[in-house]
């Protein structure tokens, strides 16, 4: 036992190693950027272009997978300044509409909501350094709401932090609904197979154009927040060379490492289906623009997105469960249940559950039915977070085949 946890704490020493050799370049720009950091915010002049630069990276990096994610997968063929260019070109059409349409405000009136309204004047060490903490996490290959990881921090009323939590959750179970019904219609309406027609291509890049315009409109004041909330010719023009910048990196690097998430993902690299994810959530944002100016956290919206789509296909993949009474229940009661406990039907009392990896005898003959197949550790519903289990929607094996009485 001693020599093998010494061997168990040589090992993790040794990839606690090669992580940090790995990374090393990354883990010293890091390093850089905290002291930096631990510099400047005193001086609020320079803290909040310092944070500003900080966030526009780390902000659009993190929420990249759920823009321009499926847009990067499905044109992987294609060079990277031509998908650069033309997220780029839009988000400086949709940031200059806004500054000219309200003021010098680029958040589409995200920042005039309670709690936001306010410049701020002075910033604490954990506002600057906010997004490099957002980086490790993209790194990590971990989306989270960047909303509520930069956002919040500058919130100077607990009822805004409150209507940004509700509307957060609203667009969430609003996402999971809506996504369960469109792709359950879809699947029974659409089958994909072989190669996409070619007007799928123009289709793609119009749904993704609407999808990127609409995140602007919502997420812009996760990074605009820095910043005063006026911005002159001269501010404006840094702010959008800067995150136009930013993104060619993004590009350049095919998205970097949080970019994988989006390829393990169940059929987005086919660009129809890509197409789909995109117009939906694209109708989604830009309906919640309109509901009101409170911000709220895209990436809950897009979680419910994908989780309504993923139990879709699997409802549609397995088949609905066949209603109670029903001669197709009665002939096999394992596919209604959520264990496969029972080879089939009888009546009461319930009989005794047991091992699913063994044969066991029929309780109404003497047969020995074969084990049911092994269920799946857990669903696709997003990669790298444990979710939903749908393996309970898995028909169990084994049916008795001899008849009822």
């Amino acid at each position: 036992m001693t020599r093998s946890l010494l061997w168990s704490l040589v090992r993790r020493r040794y990839t606690f190693f090669e992580l940090i050799r790995r990374d090393r370049a990354f883990l010293v720009f890091l390093a850089a950027c905290f002291f930096v950091t631990g510099i400047v915010y005193p001086y609020a002049d320079a803290a909040r272009w310092v944070g500003f630069a900080l966030a526009g990276y780390s902000a659009i990096a993190n929420d990249s997978i759920q823009t321009v994610g499926t847009f990067i997968a499905s044109n992987r063929q294609r060079p990277w300044w031509v998908l650069w260019l033309f997220i780029g070109g839009l988000f400086l059409a949709t940031v200059t509409a806004s500054w000219l349409a309200f003021d010098g405000d680029v958040s589409y009136r995200r920042l005039t909501a309670k709690g936001f309204a306010e410049t701020p004047t002075a910033f604490s060490f954990l506002q600057i350094a906010a997004p490099l903490f957002l980086l490790v996490l993209t790194r990590l290959r971990m989306p989270v709401s960047t909303t509520f990881l930069l956002l919040s921090c500058f919130s100077t009323d607990l009822g805004g932090l409150q209507a940004m939590l509700m509307k957060s959750v609203g667009g969430y179970g609003v996402a999971f609904v809506a996504a369960l019904l469109a792709w359950m219609l879809l699947a029974r309406l659409v089958r994909f197979s072989g190669m996409p027609h070619p007007a799928w291509g123009p289709l793609q890049w119009t749904s993704t154009g609407l999808l990127w315009c609409a995140w602007i409109m919502q997420d812009a004041a996760n990074i605009a927040v820095y910043l005063p909330r006026r911005l002159g010719p001269a501010e404006f023009a840094v702010f959008a060379g800067f995150i136009f910048a930013g993104l060619g990196l993004l590009f350049y690097l095919k998205g970097d490492r949080i970019q994988e998430v989006v390829n393990e993902k169940t059929d987005v690299t086919d660009i129809r289906a890509a197409t789909l994810i995109d117009l939906v959530y694209a109708a989604l944002l830009f309906g919640f623009t309109t509901v009101s100016v409170i911000p709220m956290s895209t990436t809950w919206v897009f979680i419910g997105l994908l989780g309504g789509r993923e139990v879709a296909l699997s409802l549609a993949a397995r088949g609905a469960p066949p209603a109670l009474g029903s001669p197709k229940a009665s002939a096999s009661c394992g596919r209604i249940l959520p264990t496969p406990a029972l080879a089939c039907s009888s009546p009461s009392p319930w009989p005794s559950l047991p091992s699913p990896r063994s044969a066991r005898p029929c309780s109404r003959c003497s047969e020995r039915v074969p084990p049911a197949p092994p269920r799946p550790g857990r669903s696709a519903f997003l990669p790298g977070l444990h979710a939903f289990n749908l393996s309970f929607m898995q028909p169990a094996g084994g049916e008795c085949t001899l008849p009822t009485a």
